[in-house]
């Protein structure tokens, strides 16, 4: 068999990735957020939500994109995280403009937040009919003091991952290179072979 295999490596499996799933978590909390708290015909509903959308749905895009162009994976996880920083001014802007307290990294509220995380299953491994499968930090009912901060708390989450993540790919893509060299290796080993 061609080694050209090696040419497009595996890509994809962005859904395995604890940066898609907590992204993903951000965007199904920020639409109930927001369908609750900002007005629905408001500019602020619907950039909060595009920006929570932009999120996840980048981190997938860039993990497809892998298989040709490092270079893409890297600009879109980049993107995604951008994305994500906007909304977490949202939310902040919203806690401030309404004078509702902002919990402390390590307030009791925040850690337990993370704790939850840490152990909610969204990596596929519950797979029980929970009936918060699709709101499982309560923002349905929380208050809007509460389920801001839950926000802040999962933003956050999510762009530390993005971080890593986005190092682990500078890094690989200094040590293996993208399409391109690859793609010229596999031509001057073929044609190497041939005389």
């Amino acid at each position: 068999m061609s080694k050209s295999h090696n040419l497009i490596p595996p890509h994809g499996g962005y859904r395995k990735l604890r940066s898609f799933q907590c992204a993903q978590a951000v965007y199904d909390a920020t639409v109930i957020f927001c369908n609750r708290f900002i007005e629905k015909r408001s500019r602020t509903h619907d950039q909060m939500v595009q920006a929570a959308r932009s999120g996840a749905q980048n981190i997938a895009e860039g993990s497809m994109a892998s298989a040709t162009s490092k270079k893409t994976e890297l600009k879109l996880t980049g993107v995604a995280r951008a994305s994500l920083e906007e909304l977490l001014l949202d939310y902040e802007d919203f806690l401030r403009q309404r004078g509702l307290r902002v919990w402390p990294k390590d307030s009791p509220e925040a850690l337990e937040v993370r704790r939850k995380y840490r152990s909610d299953g969204s990596d596929g491994s519950e797979q029980s009919d929970r009936s918060d499968k699709f709101d499982p930090y309560g923002i349905s009912t929380a208050s809007p003091e509460a389920a801001a901060n839950t926000l802040v708390c999962l933003v956050n989450q999510a762009s530390y991952l993005l971080g890593q993540q986005l190092k682990k790919l500078e890094e690989a893509f200094l040590n293996e290179g993208g399409f391109s060299e690859r793609l010229y290796r596999e031509r001057q080993a073929r044609r190497g072979s041939r005389r």
